[in-house]
């Protein structure tokens, strides 16, 4: 199993602007845009840790997902949270041919926990022996900046500005984020429910 992001987060979806006020850096000088590449960088960072956190995208993106063989052929768990469309399945043989699935053939099951990629019938179809398929989809709670929920953006802003102060500090550790961070995004965290044999593992 492989989950590749096809598509990165834009610079102009970035707040760099918000960003600079957040920090109140200085304007008006000749070199204001001296550390936007830097500032981006953070950005990106506290964007990408709070997606790890939450376990949902937050800036819309395209992504493949390559499986040796369903999990479930009634339904397959997707790996991302918002998924708001599946925009191709390809089933790849063992010499690397590939098929493309008609969209009638399946359909996207969305949930803001768990979305599904379904069958149209009864099963998803089969995946050839000794190859993969690989499902294309779109995923994210919204198209650019603007479009994130309020505690959401602040989250970002509050950890990108951690980084900054503290971007020359060795001592922090890889999962330090702020309480007030934390407190923000709890509500949207993914929870995980699976039921049966499997149950807490």
């Amino acid at each position: 199993m492989m989950l590749i992001e096809e598509t990165t987060v834009p610079d102009a979806a970035l707040p760099v602007e918000q960003f600079k006020a957040h920090l109140r850096l200085g304007t008006g000088f000749g070199e204001d845009t001296l550390q936007d590449e830097v500032l981006k960088s953070f950005l990106r960072a506290a964007l990408s840790a709070i997606e790890a956190r939450t376990g949902k995208i937050l800036i819309s993106r395209d992504f493949s997902w390559v499986l040796s063989d369903w999990s479930d052929p009634a339904g397959e768990p997707l790996p991302a949270v918002p998924v708001s469309a599946v925009t191709a399945l390809v089933l790849v043989d063992a010499a690397a041919a590939e098929t493309p699935v008609a969209a009638a053939q399946y359909r996207l099951v969305p949930d803001s926990q768990q979305p599904r990629l379904c069958p149209a019938g009864a099963l998803l179809p089969n995946v050839p022996g000794g190859g993969s398929v690989r499902v294309e989809f779109t995923a994210g709670m919204a198209a650019d900046w603007g479009g994130l929920p309020g505690d959401l953006a602040q989250a970002v802003l509050l950890l990108a500005a951690h980084y900054y102060e503290y971007r020359h500090e060795t001592a922090l550790g890889d999962g330090c984020m702020p309480f007030g961070v934390t407190s923000l995004i709890q509500r949207y965290r993914v929870v995980r429910l699976r039921l049966g044999a499997g149950a807490g593992q």
